[in-house]
């Protein structure tokens, strides 16, 4: 218990919580301390009865049982790998740019839901965060199961249809990656690489709640200090080399 209590206590601070709630949530439910039924993102209960708090607990929650787990146990592992790498990579020592780009996805992906009634958004969200990873590693070589190997940019949609494959639907996983896009054109592409104006920045309040490590202050449409040399020497090359490959299920 020791091992474990310590590995836990390793995982970056903002992951480390996510992650925990995703246990948490799907375990209430499962053991009936509280009805599933609340735990879903219903837009009649959610706009009509004021259950302002389904937007967060149908991040968390996610229907486990025989049909459902391993895809659960899947996708807890991505969000462990790929968050952790994003808060200890391109966003290292800037928790609360962290902070924000998870916010600027999650409230992305409540409109959608609310619009598309989807009543669960734990996928989406993981896989918006894997999205913006595979963008900041695309040109890296990552080896999937089996063996096959290919570009970090082509890994969300590996996923896509290997969850297509095990669940039987992309909606979640399409919504995401398309919520993952927005953030990285917006934060990256289209400041960095086509000029254009910051759309997005980092409130005040989340600097004050989650300071800089490393100091100074870092806002959206500024790349992470470990991508400025590489888009800075650009020299009309059409290729990015963000971040370091690695093969899945390495820790």
């Amino acid at each position: 218990m020791s091992d474990l209590g310590e590995w836990f206590r390793s995982i970056p601070l903002i992951t480390r919580y996510w992650f925990a709630g995703a246990i948490a949530v799907p375990l209430v439910g499962k053991l009936g301390l509280v009805s599933p039924f609340y735990l879903f993102l219903w837009p009649e209960a959610f706009i009509n009865r004021f259950q302002i708090w389904r937007p967060i607990t149908a991040t968390f929650y996610f229907p486990v049982g025989p049909g459902t787990g391993f895809l659960y146990l899947v996708n807890l592992y991505f969000l462990y790998q790929y968050s952790s790498r994003l808060e200890t990579g391109a966003f290292d020592g800037r928790p609360a740019d962290y902070m924000f780009m998870l916010l600027f996805n999650w409230i992305c992906i409540v409109i959608t839901g609310l619009a598309m009634n989807m009543q669960l958004l734990m996928i989406p969200l993981i896989m918006s965060v894997l999205y913006v990873w595979a963008q900041l590693n695309r040109d890296m070589i990552v080896t999937f199961w089996f063996g096959t190997r290919f570009k970090a940019c082509y890994l969300p949609w590996v996923i896509l249809g290997f969850n297509y494959i095990i669940g039987g639907s992309i909606i979640n996983e399409l919504i995401g990656n398309l919520v993952g896009h927005l953030y990285f054109f917006l934060m990256f592409k289209y400041p960095i690489d086509l000029g254009g104006r910051n759309f997005l920045s980092t409130p005040q309040f989340l600097y004050h709640w989650l300071p800089n490590r490393r100091g100074g202050v870092s806002g959206f449409g500024v790349p992470p200090a470990s991508m400025r040399r590489p888009a800075e020497n650009r020299q009309g090359e059409g290729r990015h080399n963000w971040g370091q490959g690695f093969r899945l299920g390495d820790q």
